[in-house]
């Protein structure tokens, strides 16, 4: 190889680095701007809402006997796990090896439990899990432990879905995909948003989630 032909592939390299460099540092930033968002929403959500969030505590109390939070095991960002938090809804405390989703007049809702659920106000206190860093606002739900096990055996794209924090909304979620899943393949079209989400990240689509989640919050699609 002559010497001109040396110094060639040396700029090549060098430019293909910086074209690296440059993506891994765009990344990055956008990674730090997600997390101010995360931060600031979260806190500001928790502040303006704190007098909604103690009378939903008073009325889980008086409605049923156990805790008025509900923790279960979750897989985070690369399938670490984490305790999600929500408001009790139901009679029963799953956190194992199997767990029954909700499904439509499910007789373990309790009566407040079921108007939370509508109207999505269970979710309230993982505004706790993204001020921790273990969720995102938006991103894909995450789903019992026991349910991540069993799926990501029969859906090869499933893991794909952890290569982002999980979130209290993401894009199935503003296209009507949430509840219950019945079936695989219901299973599956969820998957696929959410991994169309993981590789599509950007602020401005997160932006657009969280609007779109406020209309769909009145719609009460597959809310129970």
């Amino acid at each position: 190889m002559s010497l001109q032909e040396r110094i060639a592939d040396t700029g090549a390299v060098a430019l293909e680095f910086q074209a690296s460099s440059d993506r891994t540092s765009a990344s990055r930033d956008a990674a730090a701007l997600k997390r101010a968002m995360d931060l600031v929403l979260a806190a500001g959500l928790l502040c303006a809402f704190a007098p909604l969030l103690l009378l939903i505590a008073v009325l889980i109390r008086l409605d049923s006997p156990g805790p008025i939070l509900f923790r279960q095991t979750r897989l985070g960002l690369n399938g670490r796990p984490f305790d999600i938090l929500k408001f009790r809804s139901m009679s029963v405390l799953e956190n194992g090896d199997r767990i029954v989703q909700a499904t439509r007049n499910d007789p373990r809702i309790t009566r407040v439990g079921r108007i939370l659920r509508k109207a999505s106000l269970d979710e309230l206190p993982q505004l706790v899990n993204v001020l921790k860093g273990e969720m995102s606002l938006v991103g894909p739900r995450p789903h019992a432990r026991a349910h991540d096990e069993h799926y990501e055996k029969l859906i090869e794209i499933y893991r794909l879905r952890q290569t982002v924090k999980p979130g209290i909304t993401g894009w199935a979620q503003v296209h009507g995909l949430r509840g219950e899943t019945p079936t695989l393949a219901s299973m599956r079209k969820r998957v696929e948003h959410d991994v169309w989400y993981a590789q599509n990240l950007s602020l401005a689509l997160d932006i657009e989630i969280l609007v779109r989640t406020g209309f769909e919050i009145f719609r009460l699609r597959n809310a129970h």
